[in-house]
């Protein structure tokens, strides 16, 4: 008897995750391991397909495993790329839906290779004839020649693309294809003039040098020999399995099938050979540069191009002004030319091969996208170009977590099925953070781009660092920094973004050019002279009959439009996703690196996917396509089905009169059995209805008139008590004057008819007393007084201003509480020691005495130090200790405490001087506007061993005011000596160093500067006020 056997029991691991038990990331990691050591590189979950780069060749892609996969069921047969192509291809003829295949992962994974099956199993598949067949040709020769101009070596990927490709193939009706049209996105043209050590620039050059006949070489006046270019890195000039020679020959063949003219092809081996020419231009002032052979290949006189190279105009409204440019700036201009004439020959030759592949037909078509675009990229040295690309690896993962968890669990919701929500990471707050319109870092990239002024690259991290800062995604050393952490892997001039794939450290050196991508208008205008065919197409700016002084688009904000036209492009189909999984970092077969391939599955998402499927449906469709497409499995459906929505639609269709006049007769019946029932209760429902109403009338009339009436004689009461209120108060208040002046009248009276003089006197005295009692102000600095009235009075006045003066001066110390008087007694010590000696002391005035400038108590790392001391700390600051070889700082933090000052490493906090204050015996300072000042210890004492410290500090004033305040208050030791000359001893070790201070201009603008002269003298110069 004959047993058969279904597909699962000869299964390596389980084909479909969905079904491996138990579920958790372990067994996940370990079937993918056990079918990738069986060379089992495909496997699902659901509708989604994970391949695994094998770094081999595998027999599984063969014209026969063609003919197997054509029109069966996805899960008939073990999981391939082909079962996935083959669905989309059949949703896409069938169902009339359009499809687009999103191949997804990171540098090195495989999606090149998974987008070339997939073109191929479809070109396969389709149907046959010479047309047919001839637009199959141009659209599979078509990656050839993109890959060559397009693709390089990099240190994980031998033939990583560096820029993106989506390309929609368009179908007739019956699944034919009719044409395509390809649309790229950002390359990397960078890597033109330089490449990152261990990679090659783009395959076209080298083929063109290996590939070439040595006529055509010597027509391009070339060499084979690498090592002549300055744009080719020979490292890695030679990659073991890549034939630049035989690619050349296919790149060539396949320019010809695409529809490539013999001339067409010329041009542009031509513009191939000048770019690597124009890496060899050196040049050196006052000296010609050596461009011959570039400007005939550009069809440009020498001349011209020299002028280019060496000039450079600005024009704005109505002026125009030309500049000489030096050596770096030439460089410069040279490069820039060598990045934009090969990027826009990349674009011309996609515009090119879209005319040859373009649909002929204007009727509606069928559309199937293939997505074949870098791979998340995380490099030793990540710039620009990293992070654009890494900005649309997440827009991809966004429509992921949209299409296939969010939307997903959302819809069984909103269907009302019994669901566990399942978490998941939405990386759109990373998305956010890139792309944001007012706070997104493009977005201020383009600001800094575009605002006037010094703009560098510095700016524009320190625009990152005041807006950003607070972002759970975003990390620099600033924001560490202001947040008491440190970070020593995150260098000064970067910044760190939390993908979702993982931390992503990005330097910002080059962002702010790449991002203008700068060309001179004198270039774009002498290409634009070239006699070339080709040239002036890819500068058309240069025409100067076409001046636009208008800034063109930056290169972030083009990338930024062109990825959200490709969502909704993308967001507008059917999708259908390949994740693609590197295996090892080695780029080698049978190597399966856990580590490596279960970090690729949790950024992937590809568990939750898991999740989500289990509990989840594995089919559903809307009832009228899904009765549609069934309908023949059942007697009762087929071929017309005889329900409820069918079987009206055909009564209607065959009995359309009886059906009318049905309804019209059930229609006069309700309305007649309605009216009837009206008129019958009519009588009695109309009047209990309006004796209701006449009521309700009657009572809304009497209330209403009730208060009104109501109102009428509130008003009316409160009116009148209101006057008689007014009344009263104007009563009282005229008894009261008059009273008042009655009885004032009775003292006066009485007071002039005795002793008239005497009396006079005592109300000139009373009118004086009482004047005084306005006038002065509580301020101790007011000097203000009134002026006496009368000259008896002089001894008087003057008594009473000085006694009112030390009132007014005690009322105003009772406010201070102590550590305010403490301060004032400070800046008073201050002004003693410095007022008019030091040109320092004016700027220190206005500034408080803060002393702890370093957060001891709150700064994790100088636990130890604060351990240290055991007083309190009067000073903590950062001051620069001079150093006695050659008269430059280091930073040390200084401690000044009531019996000692320390000083110690600002970095590790590890002590490395501690000098008790007996040991102190003098300060020297000078009186210019600098902060250096010596410390002097007395001789014979521990602690004068390697001599006195000369330090140099911002804070001067505080730390010797300070000093000297310690010494005087102190009964066991005796008062220190504040020295102020702009020349003075100090003792280093066995030397003594004469330290003086001169006025000028230091070199490069540095403000005071520190020079050790001989052995004996240690200048300091100070800028003049």
């Amino acid at each position: 008897m004959e047993v058969k056997t279904s597909l699962l029991d000869n299964m390596i691991g389980v084909g479909d995750m969905v079904l491996i038990e138990p579920l958790s990331e372990d067994t996940f990691i370990e079937n993918l391991k056990k079918r990738f050591d069986h060379n089992e590189i495909y496997t699902y979950i659901g509708s989604v397909v994970i391949s695994m780069n094998p770094y081999k060749s595998l027999p599984i892609y063969t014209a026969e495993k063609v003919e197997e996969y054509r029109n069966r069921n996805f899960y008939e047969l073990s999981p391939h790329v082909y079962a996935l192509a083959d669905e989309a291809y059949r949703s896409l003829r069938e169902q009339d839906k359009d499809q687009c295949i999103l191949i997804t992962g990171e540098s090195g994974a495989g999606k090149t290779e998974a987008s070339k099956f997939v073109m191929s199993y479809v070109a396969a598949v389709c149907g046959k004839g010479q047309e047919v067949n001839k637009v199959k040709e141009q659209l599979l020769q078509s990656n050839p020649v993109l890959e060559a101009f397009g693709n390089a070596k990099t240190v994980r990927n031998d033939n990583s693309s560096r820029f993106g490709k989506y390309m929609d193939i368009e179908f007739d009706f019956k699944g034919d294809p009719l044409g395509g049209v390809i649309s790229n996105y950002l390359l990397e043209k960078s890597r033109v003039v330089k490449q990152p050590r261990g990679e090659r620039n783009f395959h076209i050059f080298y083929q063109l040098l290996s590939g070439a006949s040595d006529d055509t070489l010597k027509k391009l006046k070339l060499d084979r020999d690498f090592s002549k270019y300055n744009y080719l890195s020979l490292d890695s000039a030679t990659v073991n399995g890549l034939d630049d020679a035989a690619s050349f020959r296919t790149v060539r063949n396949a320019m010809q099938i695409v529809g490539f003219m013999e001339d067409e092809v010329q041009s542009i081996l031509e513009l191939v050979a000048a770019v690597l020419k124009l890496g060899n231009i050196e040049f050196k002032p006052e000296s010609r540069c050596n461009g011959y052979d570039e400007s005939r290949l550009l069809g440009i006189e020498q001349s011209v191009l020299e002028r280019a190279f060496s000039f450079r105009t600005v024009e704005a409204k109505m002026e125009k002004m030309s500049t000489t440019l030096n050596v770096a700036q030439a460089y410069y201009a040279r490069d820039a030319l060598a990045k934009n004439l090969y990027s826009r020959l990349f674009s011309w030759l996609v515009n090119r091969i879209n005319e040859s592949i373009k649909a002929q037909t204007k009727s509606r078509k069928k559309v199937m996208g293939v997505l074949d675009i870098y791979g998340f990229e995380i490099f030793e040295d990540n710039s620009f170009e990293q992070f654009i690309i890494n900005y649309c690896n997440e827009k991809l993962q966004q429509i992921f977590i949209e299409l296939t968890l969010r939307e997903e669990q959302e819809e069984y919701v909103r269907e009302g099925i019994e669901w566990t929500n399942i978490e998941y990471f939405n990386n759109a707050i990373i998305c956010d953070l890139i792309e944001n319109n007012k706070n997104g870092i493009l977005a201020m990239l383009d600001e800094e781009c575009l605002r006037p002024g010094t703009v560098t690259d510095e700016t524009f991290l320190d625009k990152l660092n005041t807006v950003c800062a607070e972002h759970q995604h975003f990390e620099s050393r600033q924001s560490k920094n202001s947040k008491f952490l440190t970070d020593h892997s995150l260098p000064h001039n970067c910044f760190r973004i939390q993908h979702y794939a993982g931390k992503v450290l990005y330097r910002v050196e080059g962002f702010v050019d790449k991002n203008n991508d700068l060309l001179y208008r004198d270039l774009s205008q002498a290409m634009y002279k070239a006699n070339h065919s080709l040239i002036k197409i890819l500068f058309p700016e240069g025409n100067p009959a076409k001046v636009n002084l208008k800034r063109p688009p930056t290169a972030g904000f083009q990338f930024k439009a062109s990825v959200g036209t490709l969502m909704k492009n993308l967001l507008s189909k059917n999708p259908n996703y390949i994740r693609c999984i590197k295996p090892n970092d080695k780029k080698a077969a049978h190597i399966f690196t856990d580590s490596l391939v279960c970090h690729q599955v949790r950024y992937l998402g590809l568990m939750e996917n898991v999740r989500v499927r289990r509990a989840g449906y594995a089919f559903r469709q809307a009832y009228e396509p899904c009765l549609e497409r069934y309908k023949m499995l059942c007697k009762q459906t087929w071929p017309h089905w005889k329900g409820p929505l069918f079987f009206l639609e055909e009564k209607r269709r065959q009995c359309l009169e009886d059906l009318a006049t049905l309804i019209q007769k059930i229609y006069r019946g309700w309305k007649s059995r309605t009216h009837f029932l009206l008129l019958k209760k009519s009588q009695v429902v109309v009047a209990a209805w309006y004796r209701r109403f006449a009521q309700q009338k009657k009572y809304q009339n009497i209330r209403s008139s009730a208060l009104v009436f109501q109102s009428f004689i509130r008003g009316w009461k409160a009116r009148k008590l209101l006057r008689e209120l007014k009344h009263k108060k104007r009563c009282e208040k005229a008894v009261s004057t008059i009273s008042a002046y009655w009885h004032g009248t009775q003292v006066l009276n009485t007071f002039f008819s005795s002793n008239k003089e005497v009396n006079c006197f005592c109300l000139q005295m009373q009118k004086y007393f009482l004047g005084l009692k306005k006038m002065p102000s509580m301020s101790p600095v007011d000097k203000s007084w009134p002026a006496r009235p009368y000259g008896f009075l002089d001894g008087t006045h003057q008594e009473l201003r000085r006694i009112f003066h030390l009132w007014r001066c005690k009322k105003y110390r009772s406010q201070f509480t102590e550590e305010k008087k403490a301060t004032y007694e400070e800046k008073l010590a201050a002004s003693e020691l410095f007022k008019d000696k030091k040109a320092l002391y004016p700027s220190s005035v206005g500034q408080p005495f803060k002393g702890d400038y370093v957060e001891m108590t709150k700064n994790p790392k100088y636990q130890k130090l604060n351990s240290f001391v055991e007083d309190k700390v009067l000073v903590a600051d950062v001051v620069s200790k001079i150093n006695r070889a050659n008269g430059k700082g280091a930073p040390r933090i200084f401690l000044l405490t009531k019996k000692s000052l320390v000083l110690a490493d600002q970095k590790t906090g590890q002590v490395k001087a501690s000098v008790p204050l007996p040991d102190l015996s003098s300060v020297s300072v000078s009186t210019q506007n600098d902060g250096f000042f010596a410390l002097k210890l007395k001789e014979g004492s521990t602690s004068a061993a390697k001599g006195d410290f000369l330090l140099s500090s911002d804070r001067l004033i505080e730390i010797i005011t300070k000093l000297h305040c310690i010494g005087a208050t102190s009964a066991d030791r005796n008062k220190i000596n504040i020295d102020i000359s702009d020349e003075f001893l100090v003792q280093f070790k066995q030397d003594k160093v004469c330290v003086k201070f001169i006025q000028g201009t230091p070199k490069n603008g540095n403000g005071v500067a520190c020079k050790r002269k001989n052995n004996r003298l240690l200048e300091v110069s100070v800028p003049s006020p």
